[in-house]
């Protein structure tokens, strides 16, 4: 059995405290930031250059590169929320669209999965970056990119996860 208080509710999350059960019969408090999830796309062109994003972010202090993402709207499929990121934040539209599975951004302290896709055949169109976005596009050599991710280069982990897992699947 477990109880919950939520002691924050904002416009993207929300933060439980709660007393979980666990499966050894033992309780243990937890603070869990609950996130709807979102999606993240390794958009792969003809000339097999990666998109990559370079943006502002606050929470880590200045520039992160990133794969194009966003969160879920509710009650929206991932694959709708890819595809609308794609465009808002790339300037792209994908004829080819696979699955890459899904991963759990902090299982620890976030309730939060982010689904990732590779995308190809595109045809570009223009960004509608938000007003809150700061973003540059930049396509980057795929081969760069995965050296980038295994040398450390790049930090945000859907984006190394991202990139080796469509690297994987282009390369078979």
């Amino acid at each position: 059995m477990s109880t919950k208080n939520t002691v924050f509710s904002g416009v993207v999350i929300s933060v439980d405290v709660e007393q979980v059960a666990l499966p050894n019969g033992r309780t243990a408090r937890y603070e869990i930031v609950r996130h709807p999830g979102g999606a993240a796309i390794v958009a792969v062109d003809a000339q097999d250059r990666v998109c990559l994003l370079r943006q502002y972010r606050p929470a880590a202090d200045g520039w992160v590169w990133e794969l194009p993402a966003g969160r879920l709207e509710p009650g929206e499929a991932p694959q709708t929320t890819a595809t609308r990121e794609l465009l808002e934040e790339a300037g792209c539209e994908a004829g080819h669209w696979e699955p890459l599975g899904s991963i759990l951004s902090s299982p620890g302290v976030f309730a939060e999965t982010i689904h990732l896709y590779l995308a190809r055949d595109l045809v570009l169109r223009e960004s509608r970056h938000e007003h809150y976005e700061v973003i540059e596009v930049h396509w980057v050599p795929l081969a760069e990119a995965v050296r980038q991710a295994t040398e450390g280069q790049l930090c945000d982990a859907k984006t190394v996860i991202g990139i080796m897992r469509g690297a994987s699947r282009l390369a078979k």
